[in-house]
């Protein structure tokens, strides 16, 4: 009898919303090929983060005074009064570092599989946007403890764009709302994270899930499933992405939350790297902290920007850095996708192109020096090569034979 009812409500909801058509079309009835292996678990991690950071935000806006005078205070409040605020913030903050964590290495399993090829390369494009939205929401953020990092770290950021020649003094005034960071940069910066970018990234995520399904989901043989069909039309290879990848990816959620929660609970500041100690204390303009330097997420393009002497031309360098993400498709001349059958050239090239990225890292999170500023150029030299040469080495280099069906991974 309950289950009457609920088809006949279900029926209801279907003739006046699609509820069940895209439930099928995008769950029980997607098929994804069954050769998943851990790195595919990254992209349900990055949806887990973004609800985590939503949910939380939400609350801490509840507490959160976004003025000049009493936007440190009300953190202070939120760690101390509020009931379990200081777990939601720290959720917040953990859980903004977790973000980028999982995307880095989600974009680094679609570099390896070559998950940019044709035909998605619309599905890169949204990913790459996601990506720049998502660098926007954390640098305004960022701002917003009111901590002496906070306010210096933006200072420092926003003083790039008077680099830019005739407008660039001009645009700075502008996007500060004043001739310095102030209690209006603040506000504004506020509005920009908690309304204006959270919408622009969930209408992103849409976006790329929708033209994932309609193209099909990779896999690490780079092979199309939908080319081998039985007699239904179902793929060969493929599997209902529910139930079996939302059971599937249980594995990867339990696995990251016990990583995360431990973090939260025993490591909240990660060393400095997660919330910095000058942050601790309350933004002042008249007092420089010792050295700032951006949050981790952003050491490897404050590193290169550092590497150039030019002022302007680090500004440059650092924007092609990411620009450059965007034409991968039409960069990468290989006749196969995965790494797994390419040649040593694209295996060395990405490799050193890990390497240079982790190394730009560390070396943006510290002091400069002679040797450090050497190691910044190498490292940014290198990061160029990879994509700039990536044109050559793909099109040039011996590939393995593709095998006729995808290989099970153990």
């Amino acid at each position: 009898m309950a289950e009457q009812k609920n088809k006949g409500f279900m029926a209801w909801i279907d003739a006046r919303f699609p509820a069940t058509k895209m439930f099928q079309d995008h769950m029980s009835k997607y098929y994804a090929p069954k050769n998943f292996n851990v790195w595919y678990f990254f992209g349900s991690l990055a949806m887990l983060v973004l609800v985590n950071q939503l949910i939380t935000g939400i609350w801490l806006t509840m507490s959160y005074d976004p003025t000049g005078t009493g936007a440190f205070d009300s953190v202070q409040y939120i760690m101390r009064d509020v009931e379990s605020g200081w777990i939601l913030r720290y959720l917040h903050s953990t859980g903004a570092s977790a973000f980028f964590c999982v995307v880095y290495l989600h974009m680094f399993r679609g570099l390896m599989y070559g998950s940019y090829q044709k035909p998605r390369e619309l599905v890169w494009i949204f990913g790459m946007f996601i990506y720049l939205a998502l660098m926007a929401e954390a640098f305004f953020g960022y701002l917003l403890p009111w901590g002496q990092m906070s306010y210096w770290g933006a200072q420092v950021i926003l003083s790039l764009v008077g680099a830019i020649p005739v407008i660039g003094d001009s645009l700075v005034v502008w996007v500060r709302g004043d001739y310095l960071i102030s209690g209006i940069t603040l506000n504004r910066f506020f509005s920009l994270h908690v309304v204006a970018l959270p919408i622009v990234l969930l209408a992103l995520v849409v976006l790329h899930l929708i033209a994932l399904h309609e193209v099909g989901s990779n896999n690490p043989d780079g092979i199309d499933i939908k080319a081998k069909t039985d007699e239904n039309g179902k793929p060969l290879d493929g599997i209902p992405f529910h139930p079996y990848y939302t059971i599937h990816d249980l594995v990867g959620v339990v696995i990251f939350l016990f990583v995360f929660l431990t973090i939260v609970f025993f490591f909240p500041d990660g060393g400095g790297y997660l919330l910095e100690t000058p942050n601790y204390e309350p933004a002042n303009s008249l007092k420089t902290p010792e050295h700032i330097a951006p949050v981790w997420y952003f050491t490897p393009f404050y590193a290169m920007l550092r590497a150039v002497p030019s002022k302007l031309g680090g500004v440059v360098i650092m924007g092609l850095a990411i620009a450059i993400l965007f034409v991968v498709p039409w960069l990468d001349r290989s006749a196969v996708r995965s790494i797994r059958y390419r040649g040593w050239g694209s295996k060395i090239g990405l490799t050193l192109f890990a390497i240079a990225f982790v190394v730009l890292g560390y070396l943006g999170a510290h002091p400069p020096s002679t040797v450090k500023t050497m190691l910044a150029q190498i490292g940014t030299a290198v990061y160029f090569a990879f994509f700039i040469a990536m044109p050559f080495y793909t099109r040039m280099e011996k590939t393995k034979p593709l095998p006729e069906r995808v290989r099970m991974c153990h």
